[in-house]
């Protein structure tokens, strides 16, 4: 494991939304223009515990979930995207952008593409201050 990841273990608090399921506009392909597709939505938040620790027990004093889910919608809301990589990254960019967020591990997932696998995706993991 490299540092930042030993550094990212043992400094922050990992918060995750798995398998969000969402029907999204998006593909390259002319049978995939004007439709929506099922895509699975994996997202990790590493958040230093100095800005995710609570001290009264209240929501504001972390990172709310809800802001994933705000994030996401919002993005998909500006309608067809051709590529999963431009999804991942323009996502990624926006979750990283939040104050208390140090880093960012998101992947997007077509499900019903082919009928031999579980399905075909994208993964990008961006920190403050690297993968500029």
């Amino acid at each position: 494991m490299s540092h930042w990841m030993d550094t990212l273990a043992l400094e922050c608090r990992r918060l995750f939304l798995r398998d969000h399921v969402v029907d999204v506009q998006i593909g390259a392909h002319d049978f995939e223009k004007g439709v929506t597709q099922r895509l699975i939505f994996n997202v990790e938040l590493f958040v230093p515990y100095a800005h995710s620790t609570p001290v009264a027990d209240r929501l504001d004093e972390v990172v709310d979930y809800d802001f994933v889910r705000e994030v996401i919608a919002a993005r998909i809301a500006h309608g067809h995207i051709e590529l999963q990589e431009t999804l991942c990254d323009d996502l990624a960019a926006q979750l990283l952008a939040h104050p208390q967020v140090r880093a960012v591990r998101l992947s997007t997932q077509k499900p019903d593409v082919y009928p031999d696998c579980a399905g075909v995706g994208v993964e990008v993991f961006r920190m403050k201050g690297a993968n500029a």
